[in-house]
């Protein structure tokens, strides 16, 4: 009986020990073949991107497979388009809302900045009465208008003059002011009986009594400029604030004493500030103004013909 035992045992420890050697090998052998396919799909990978790339062998065979695949992305689109329309709907709203917000915010503020404005201007015209007070002509009540055609315009840099299609018998004088729906165009110099001819004032000898709208006191004088359409806003104080983009409208007539007046009528807009420099040596600052008016171009124009003195004017003047 013990030496079938020690049979059974060893029997039993052969057989344990060969199944063990088995199941290693066959997990060895399963993992190989898993690296090997890994490797053959990335080296497949490589040589079909290469082929795409540098040559077409590959085009008919993309072209099947985006003709096989086109039903399922033209049907992944259709399912998702109403979850993007969805989202870009509640953006618009939400920004909608916001802006909405902010116009209603901004029309309050410029609600009650008109009317201040026009408390202001009732204030004004109040007081100008209350003490009698003579101011120079304003545009546009000032004048009445007289359309023309420009029948020529500047020939050089040098000649900044026009020719328009209106003279005496319209009823236009020498240094009628020359305007357009824009703004400022200059003077007439000449005058015939059908046609005039207009200094603008780009014009080397044109000069004119200007002021920055957005800051009281900026008056200065409108002056060619270095370029042919530029202007320089000459006489303006450091002390005074003048920004880019700010309003030069016409200053109208001074009011000091021994001063010549304007011819040309207060609140004209002329142009806009497009830069504004200063230096140490200079004790005004060098304001470039760009006119709102094409005046290379014109094709017509409003002469300003002043309207009589009233009755209540010249008593006050007396």
């Amino acid at each position: 009986m013990p030496r079938n035992r020690t049979v059974r045992v060893a029997v039993l420890g052969s057989s344990v020990q060969r199944a063990a050697a088995s199941g290693f090998a066959s997990t060895r052998s399963s993992a190989l073949r898993r690296r090997i396919v890994v490797g053959f799909l990335v080296l497949l990978s490589l040589v079909l991107i290469t082929l795409s790339f540098r040559s077409s062998v590959l085009d008919p065979v993309q072209g099947f497979g985006a003709s096989v695949l086109r039903p399922f992305e033209v049907a992944a689109n259709r399912v998702a388009r109403p979850f993007r329309d969805s989202v870009s709907w509640t953006q618009g709203v939400f920004k909608a809302k916001a802006e909405n917000r902010k116009l209603v915010a901004e029309n309050a503020k410029l609600t009650l900045q008109l009317s201040q404005a026009e408390a202001t201007k009732q204030q004004n015209a109040f007081l100008r009465a209350q003490l009698h007070y003579v101011d120079s002509p304003s545009f546009p009540q000032c004048c009445t208008e007289v359309g023309a055609r420009v029948l020529s315009n500047p020939v050089t840099p040098f000649d900044q003059t026009v020719t328009i299609s209106a003279g005496s018998k319209a009823g236009i004088a020498l240094e009628d002011v020359v305007v357009t729906a824009k703004g400022l165009v200059g003077q007439v110099t000449k005058v015939y009986a059908n046609t005039s001819k207009v200094m603008l004032i780009t014009d080397p000898d044109s000069s004119v009594r200007a002021e920055d709208a957005s800051e009281g006191g900026a008056v200065g004088i409108l002056d060619h400029g270095s370029a042919g359409d530029s202007l320089v806003l000459d006489g303006i104080t450091k002390d005074k604030k003048v920004f880019e983009n700010d309003l030069i409208i016409t200053a109208g007539s001074p009011t000091g004493p021994g001063q010549l007046p304007s011819i040309y009528p207060w609140n004209i807009p002329i142009g806009s500030v497009t830069s504004v420099g200063e230096n140490d040596v200079d004790i005004y600052k060098d304001i470039q103004v760009q006119p709102y008016v094409d005046l290379s171009s014109l094709e017509s124009v409003l002469v300003l013909i002043p309207k009589p003195p009233t009755a209540a004017k010249l008593k006050a003047s007396q």
